[in-house]
């Protein structure tokens, strides 16, 4: 299939290049040239100078950025993504957003005859890279049936949950989760040191328990040794957390570990850590 993909941050840049591995044409956008570049010169596949051009002809339009008001910058417009797509195409969205853009989105393309997915993806950088990523889709029934066999290419799950924004809704769900997790990892292990026993001999005994998580299987060694330079930033954790608490607003949701947890990642961000792992809640206990 003709496919672009727009968006080559830690995540978009290895989900294209599953795309041009599995031999789709893929023609990539992204705002910073040199990066577009980079990944033409590590996949095949070719490079355009806006989301429209690299839009045009292509069966699907997978795009990756950073939050709602970046989606709508390379959708809407003159030089936007929906300027350059056919008829019978189908938009494919793996922002992590609100719930709420995905509905403008699937609107605007159903005035176009274009198929919309909001699928917000979990599992990282790693999971990106590996082809292991978790799929949280919105959308029919129809156009998921279409895109989930390209999807599949850096997919372990893909789900349909409902209607255009169930993909989001889901997604955060999953932050909500990771975020109280991650706070009761950080405070076991600090604990664990502090009582003095061996950190890693706890993990290898609890976490064949109930106590076990990805987030323990993943993240305890690089926490015990203080290392946070990898994975999933603080910052892009508390814009999620921040859609999550908006969407909560609205439907009535109590939030309170999570806004508890928020407030902790502020203060790795104080600390100058917004570009650490989120594993790095850790380093506000030592403090204390």
């Amino acid at each position: 299939m003709k496919i672009a993909f727009i968006g080559l941050g830690v995540m978009g840049f290895p989900m294209a290049g599953h795309l041009a591995n599995a031999n789709h044409e893929v023609v990539i956008y992204n705002r910073t040239a040199e990066k577009a570049l980079l990944w033409a010169n590590t996949y095949s596949g070719s490079t355009a100078n806006s989301p429209k051009i690299a839009s045009i002809e292509c069966d699907i339009v997978f795009i990756c950025v950073g939050n709602d008001d970046d989606l709508r910058s390379v959708v809407f417009g003159e030089d936007g993504a929906l300027n350059g797509m056919k008829a019978n195409s189908i938009l494919v969205d793996h922002t992590t957003a609100s719930a709420d853009v995905a509905r403008e989105l699937s609107l605007a393309c159903s005035q176009r005859s274009i198929g919309f997915i909001d699928a917000p993806v979990s599992g990282g950088q790693q999971g990106a890279e590996n082809g292991q990523l978790t799929v949280m889709c919105g959308g029919e029934e129809s156009t998921f049936q279409q895109a989930k066999p390209i999807i599949d290419c850096y997919a372990k799950q893909i789900s349909l949950m409902g209607p255009a924004g169930s993909g989001q809704l889901t997604k955060m769900v999953n932050q909500i989760c990771i975020a109280g997790l991650v706070q009761g990892l950080a405070e076991g292990l600090q604990f664990a040191e502090n009582a003095g026993l061996d950190a890693h001999k706890v993990v290898e005994v609890i976490s064949k328990g109930a106590a076990q998580s990805w987030q323990m299987d993943n993240r305890h060694d690089t926490m015990i040794k203080d290392e946070y330079e990898h994975g999933f930033a603080v910052d892009w954790m508390r814009k999620d957390l921040g859609i999550c608490f908006d969407e909560a607003r609205g439907n009535g949701s109590q939030l309170p570990v999570a806004a508890l947890v928020d407030q902790f990642y502020a203060g790795v961000q104080s600390d100058g850590g917004g570009r650490w792992d989120t594993s790095s809640l850790k380093t506000k206990l030592k403090q204390t």
